[in-house]
């Protein structure tokens, strides 16, 4: 009986990122980098065109005077996500919310949270998306709709994208 050497496990190099992969990772560092997300304990992830995931922490640093939640904090994180999502789809530059409609669903208690964001329209000058704000235990607490638009500001002038 003849022994064939045991077979060995071959790693490819990893591939580089494809054009749109890219972009989401530097999207995700120009997230990382904004000195506003220095307040909050986030991570942003951008699945696919159109989707974004930002999950952060709450606890009672973010709390006002009657003991919940403060209301910036669900604006904070829906507009983010909503954003995310519709800049996922623009390559070129950045875009400004330039209206964004808020509806609370419930109070938020502390403990990690997830804002899911979604682009619904548009793909040359306005963009339409919407978000969710999802506590712990998987209930809605929040959801907001944005329009954002493309800024004269180019993403690869922005400190932070792609780094």
């Amino acid at each position: 009986m003849r022994c064939w050497p045991a077979a060995r496990r071959v790693t490819q190099p990893e591939a580089p990122s494809s054009g749109e992969t890219a972009h989401f990772r530097a999207l995700e560092s120009l997230y990382r980098s904004a000195p506003i997300n220095r307040l909050f304990r986030s991570e942003l992830q951008i699945p696919e065109a159109g989707r974004s995931v930002i999950e952060f922490d709450v606890d009672e640093t973010q709390f006002h005077a009657a003991g919940a939640v403060h209301g910036t904090v669900y604006f904070k994180m829906l507009d983010d996500a909503a954003f995310y999502a519709a800049n996922s789809l623009v390559s070129d530059r950045f875009l400004l919310t330039t209206a964004f409609n808020l509806l609370f669903t419930r109070p938020v208690s502390p403990g990690r949270i997830r804002a899911e964001g979604r682009w619904i329209s548009g793909r040359r000058r306005v963009y339409v998306a919407e978000a969710t704000l999802i506590d712990a235990d998987g209930e809605e607490v929040g959801r907001g709709t944005g329009t954002f638009m493309r800024s004269q500001f180019p993403l690869s002038s922005l400190p932070g994208y792609g780094t």
